[in-house]
């Protein structure tokens, strides 16, 4: 193992996103000798990847897929590939302070039960990428969430438990889960509980991952001292303040969609349906069926 940081990038038809990112992390403080970037490029048609290699004085690896992989099982081709202590999830259309990867890895040295760090992630407008901030989905958290009480009341404890919107923002804390487009990564711990689940194709492996790092009695911390910028939605087209940004087809809008929601019935099925009873099942199984058609209705 000779990196401090390996940067696992997934690429599906990111433009000139990824491009920019790479410049962002070559723009880092770090020390270019102590971290790699590898590119998994899910068989993209645009010409992203021809972009991004004209990227100099990075360290780079290329893995391209035959098809569409998806985001976890390529994100594991990546970490397979890589030689570092650390990884760092980082989607394509992202862009980091030149400060971040240095703070972040001090911090990951200094407090060595945590698994997962994260920082603030800011949509370009400077709102909060929410998902950044997240916690469990269980069936009540989510039909709080769902039916906008999380709104009303997002400094309680018993409504916001879907984001934790009664934590103190400004402090390093404790979270339940981070969203994959950064997400640092101890790799011992990755090793000792499996990477991520390739059940998940697209959305739902980062909140898994969490929950298996916190059933082992690992942290998962959030800095929002350090921040990077998220346009969010880039590949998939289906995200509303980047829908004019995307150049997303309506198949791919659709895929998205779909597997939007088949995370939702994974995730409920591997680590909550034991734990709730049939009727309870059956109604969240129904909600989730209800959303997923009103919002493939979009792209009819």
């Amino acid at each position: 193992m000779t990196k401090k940081l390996s940067i696992i990038i997934i690429n599906y038809n990111s433009g000139l996103y990824l491009k920019k990112c790479l410049l962002s992390i070559r723009g880092s403080r770090i020390n270019k000798n102590k971290y790699e970037v590898i590119i998994v490029d899910n068989n993209s048609k645009d010409m992203s990847i021809a972009q991004a290699l004209t990227v100099q004085d990075i360290n780079l690896l290329l893995i391209k897929n035959h098809k569409n992989e998806g985001f976890a099982k390529a994100n594991n081709k990546g970490i397979e590939k890589s030689r570092a202590e650390y990884i760092l999830l980082l989607n394509p259309d992202t862009l980091l302070n030149p400060e971040i990867l240095d703070v972040i890895i001090a911090f990951m040295d200094k407090n060595k039960k945590v698994a997962i760090s994260t920082c603030r992630v800011d949509l370009p407008n400077g709102q909060i990428d929410d998902a950044c901030h997240r916690g469990f989905p269980t069936p009540l958290n989510a039909l709080f969430h769902f039916s906008g009480l999380a709104d009303i009341f997002p400094k309680s404890t018993f409504f916001n438990g879907y984001h934790l919107g009664y934590k103190n923002m400004d402090v390093i804390h404790e979270i339940d889960s981070c969203v994959g487009a950064f997400m640092m990564i101890r790799r011992t711990v990755g090793e000792k509980i499996g990477w991520l689940d390739e059940d998940y194709f697209w959305y739902g492996e980062d909140i898994d991952f969490c929950y298996r790092v916190k059933e082992k009695g690992y942290k998962v911390v959030y800095l929002p001292h350090i921040r990077i910028i998220h346009f969010k939605g880039i590949a998939s087209g289906i995200k509303n303040h980047s829908y004019n940004l995307s150049t997303a087809n309506k198949d791919t809008k659709q895929l998205a969609t779909k597997a939007r929601f088949e995370v939702m019935r994974i995730f409920y099925e591997k680590h909550y349906k034991h734990k709730y009873s049939s009727w309870i099942t059956y109604l969240v199984f129904a909600a989730i069926k209800l959303k997923e058609y009103l919002n493939l209705r979009k792209y009819n």
